[in-house]
């Protein structure tokens, strides 16, 4: 019989978008791969290679009674399912799909892909969380950390222990997937910010760069990608969206289940992101696509550029030194945009490649389901 392996996230979308290379790969290693997520339109894609199971879970609150109640789902679908090794990602499943894998004695791989709005600041909300990660991942067999600023805190705060836990290069990125693609010539030089529409991701800090840079130069323009995500309270409504574009040189493109074309016709990819990234899977894709990035000093963002090397560094929630990074960008020749590229794609190939990522997971996993 084969080896059951699940995969456990907070949303479909996540699951399809953030985890189905790895899945193939274990699935190829003949072991049987059940995804473990909420219902969404990207379901259906993970039902035609994977089994699924679907859990009820809210990601955005806390709540005691609700959380209790999830926690006694992962209980019940764990000891239905009976997986051998089970894979989480993202809080809720990383805090009460851990308790309840332990509970059953069903050993646990922990990946804190980003912390999220809760530790931009300090707050009751914060604490709460720390608390329940603390309860939680002491029961875990590891903890795979996606940039070392996160790793350091966990571990300075006595979250998780040093030798149970290690940092990987991000998600990894598919580097014959987001390869190098020619540009269409056009007369128009365009900046690329794509996220989530959600203020910490930078957006304002871009609208505003994007007026400064246009003063100088009007044959630039800003386009922004991604899906509006009306569930959290920190994102960008349909309403404000029209109100920070102008539809000439700032525009909005809406969303993509493939962002390879929009990556390929723009000249430099931006995330002024103060967001608690793990590693900006969008930086990852567009340095292996050989585009010059600027992102900010953040956790996780940084990791991604070698500052004046392969792109640039800005401060956090400056505008102005966002807008000049741009210009510096838009100064260099074509030959030198293109060699930044260059060395971008070699950064990623060395150090960010997924399969650095996926051999991990399938060495974990050999060792824990041979002990089964």
């Amino acid at each position: 019989m084969k080896k059951k392996i699940a995969i456990v996230v907070n949303s479909s979308w996540h699951a399809w978008n953030m985890r189905f290379n790895l899945a193939f790969a274990i699935q190829k290693c003949g072991y049987k791969v059940i995804f473990i997520t909420p219902e969404d339109k990207y379901s259906q894609k993970i039902k035609k290679f994977f089994n699924f199971k679907e859990i009820k879970l809210n990601a955005r609150t806390i709540n005691p009674i609700d959380d209790l109640l999830l926690l006694l789902r992962f209980v019940k679908i764990y000891k239905n399912l009976n997986p051998d090794v089970i894979l989480h990602y993202t809080i809720k499943p990383n805090i009460y799909g851990t308790l309840a894998a332990k509970i059953l004695k069903i050993p646990v791989i922990n990946n804190i892909n980003g912390l999220g709005t809760i530790f931009i600041k300090e707050s009751f909300l914060s604490k709460i969380v720390k608390i329940l990660y603390k309860i939680s991942l002491k029961n875990s067999d590891k903890i795979f950390f996606q940039n070392k600023s996160d790793f350091k805190i966990f571990v300075n705060a006595k979250i998780v222990k040093k030798d149970k836990s290690e940092v990987l290069p991000g998600s990894g990125v598919d580097t014959k997937k987001f390869k190098p693609m020619e540009k269409e010539i056009s007369k128009k030089f365009i900046f690329l910010l794509v996220s989530r529409m959600l203020w910490p991701k930078g957006i304002q800090e871009f609208i505003d760069a994007a007026k400064i840079v246009n003063k100088k130069d009007k044959s630039i323009e800003f386009h922004l990608l991604g899906h509006l995500d009306v569930e959290s309270p920190m994102s960008v409504s349909k309403k404000q969206m029209n109100s920070l574009v102008n539809g000439e040189y700032i525009k909005y493109l809406g969303s993509s289940d493939d962002v390879r074309q929009q990556i390929s016709q723009s000249d430099c990819v931006i995330l002024p992101s103060y967001y608690r990234e793990g590693v900006p899977r969008v930086l990852l894709e567009s340095a292996s696509m050989a585009k010059p990035i600027i992102t900010t000093f953040n956790a996780g963002c940084e990791d991604v550029v070698d500052n004046g090397i392969n792109g640039y560094l800005c401060r956090i929630k400056d505008p102005i030194d966002l807008a000049d990074k741009m210009i510096k960008i838009f100064n260099l020749s074509e030959d030198q945009r293109l060699n930044m590229g260059k060395l971008g794609r070699k950064k990623i190939l060395n150090e960010f490649d997924e399969s650095i990522v996926i051999n991990k997971y399938l060495d974990l996993i050999k060792d824990f389901t041979s002990l089964r």
